[in-house]
């Protein structure tokens, strides 16, 4: 039992060591990180098309250009409006018109890093790492940046300037420039429009509905009689006329 709490303690104590020393170093290497420079970008995409299958969650939509698209495995999630209710991808029907609105945000920043670190050299092998004795007497290494430039008595130098036991300030500044881009989508829809019947033709009449029909008569003209009769007559007539004619004239002569 008492070898096993010695265990025990030593690891306990060598954690506790391991985190203050950790605590130490970190204490030591000052960072300071700042984000500047944001510039937001917007673009907006607008698709419209015609509803022309649907089957479960799959939707095939012909698109305004007339080409034809195939959705798969549309989530039951997904929400349009459509004459402002709310429906999902079992409640289109084809024919219907969508519009797909994209609205793209991308916003442009660049996050500044600043490290800075004192000490003195303990041992420098340059250009690629210097060991520095910090000011809790710890020693700890350094990987040099290319192009880092070092404080020694006010003077800037680069690492092939720097000489053990010599008390440096170093600095280091790192940019990343980060581009987050978000995306919104907004689905609205038209109902299609319902189709109005042609009028029916007026039904025929009933088959003993008399139809009346005009008749114009035009009168004919009269037949011509036939030839009959003789003119003898009439010349006897005449010729009886002028025999009393002359026998009166005779008669009236005498008696003068």
């Amino acid at each position: 039992m008492n070898s096993r709490t010695g265990w025990t303690r030593a690891w306990f104590a060598l954690a506790v060591g391991v985190i203050c020393l950790a605590v130490t170093l970190g204490a030591q290497v000052q960072s300071r990180t700042s984000t500047e420079g944001q510039k937001a970008t917007i673009s907006t995409q607008v698709e419209r098309g015609e509803v022309v299958y649907i089957s479960g969650n799959d939707l095939i939509v012909r698109m305004e250009d007339g080409t034809i698209r195939h959705f798969p495995n549309v989530p039951e999630s997904a929400r349009l409006t459509v004459d402002g209710k709310q429906l999902g991808i079992h409640d289109l029907t084809p024919g219907m018109k969508l519009q797909r609105t994209i609205t793209t945000t991308s916003v442009s920043k660049t996050i500044t890093t600043v490290q800075s670190v004192t000490g003195k050299v303990w041992s420098i092998n340059p250009p690629l790492s210097v060991i520095l004795t910090l000011a809790d007497g710890s020693n700890q290494q350094f990987k040099i940046p290319k192009g880092q430039k070092f404080n020694v008595d006010g003077q800037m130098v680069d690492a092939w300037g720097v000489k053990k036991g010599m008390t440096i300030s170093a600095t280091k500044v790192v940019e990343v420039p980060v581009q987050s881009i978000t995306e919104q989508r907004n689905v609205t829809g038209t109902a299609p429009a319902p189709v109005v019947a042609a009028a029916p033709p007026p039904p025929p009449p009933p088959p003993d509905q008399p139809i009346l029909i005009a008749v114009v008569e035009v009168p004919e003209s009269p037949a011509e009689l036939p030839k009959t009769a003789s003119p003898l007559p009439l010349i006897g007539l005449l010729g009886l006329l002028s025999l009393a004619s002359s026998l009166g004239l005779r008669s009236a002569r005498t008696r003068r």
